[in-house]
């Protein structure tokens, strides 16, 4: 079996949020999923913007959602480039959330034998460096 690796030890630049992303990055200090909403169309978005995807409107709200969701794609990267060379492999996944959003994240925890398209998963948390977590996935079982 393939053990797949969890990306965490690799260095990654300190996160800079913007002023439209910057109450995401707050959410991640409590390991918390903070999602935009656009409250005239009822619909959430990722990644954040300024504006809504449906309206065009800056009438957006944040909502926290709990980042359960379903695997909808994946890949394992088994070549990189810096600064993820030499943590190979690892699982890159597409997971729609409960909410209808895709978002992009490691998958971890888990074989690569085990990797099924449709499988329940839920969000865990890479500590960063500035006190941010990043998002990345991992079995609901």
């Amino acid at each position: 079996m393939t053990e797949l690796n969890n990306t965490f030890d690799v260095e990654r630049p300190p996160v800079q949020p913007m002023s439209f992303t910057q109450p995401y990055w707050d959410g991640t200090r409590d390991k918390k999923l903070m999602v935009q909403y656009c409250p005239r169309t009822e619909q959430y978005q990722f990644f954040p913007r300024p504006a809504s995807l449906y309206t065009g409107r800056r009438d957006l709200e944040w909502r926290e959602v709990s980042g359960k969701g379903e695997l909808y794609s994946y890949t394992i990267a088994r070549r990189t480039r810096p600064p993820f060379a030499g943590h190979e492999p690892f699982a890159v996944a597409m997971v729609t959330l409960a909410e209808g959003i895709r978002i992009m994240g490691n998958l971890i925890n888990i074989e690569e034998p085990q990797i099924r398209i449709g499988m329940a998963v839920k969000p865990c948390w890479a500590p960063l460096p500035d006190g941010y977590n990043l998002l990345m996935f991992e079995p609901d079982s």
